[in-house]
């Protein structure tokens, strides 16, 4: 295995752990929070997206992050309808944590960290096919998350 390949999975790695240190910074929460918070935002918002969307989304997305992101994941049904409370649902389910959570605000600082990490536009172009009472999970730059 050339050095080269070696250098990509390091440099993914380095992007995975840069992404969960900021959710968990930003949260006030541990690591392992953190990465479960990025793994049920990710996963409930890909079942939420038609095919095509989610592999344009995935895209953009640092490999290892891309991984996550796809675990589990069956196109041929998707998109699921879920309502935004229904949504938020999944994704309370998907956290085990002994501590309460409050999905609302996990689900917006994840957005507000992958908005960071992403070319500016990709969020907005994934808020064009949720339904418009997603509109407040999703950040507008240099607004700080709740």
């Amino acid at each position: 295995m050339s050095a080269q390949h070696l250098e990509v999975l390091d440099n993914t790695l380095q992007k995975t752990h840069q992404w969960i240190d900021a959710i968990a910074l930003d949260s006030y929460t541990d690591r392992h929070t953190a990465y479960q918070s990025l793994r049920a935002v990710l996963q409930t918002l890909r079942d939420r997206l038609p095919a095509q969307e989610a592999a344009h989304f995935s895209a953009q997305l640092p490999l290892l992050i891309r991984g996550i992101f796809y675990e589990g994941y069956r196109p041929s049904e998707v998109p699921i309808t879920l309502s935004r409370e229904e949504f938020l649902e999944r994704i309370r389910q998907k956290i085990v944590s002994g501590r309460s959570l409050d999905p609302l605000a996990l689900t917006r600082q994840v957005f507000t960290t992958i908005d960071g990490f992403l070319c500016e536009g990709e969020l907005e172009k994934i808020l064009e096919v949720l339904p418009s009472d997603f509109s407040d999970l999703l950040p507008r730059r240099g607004v700080p998350a709740i």
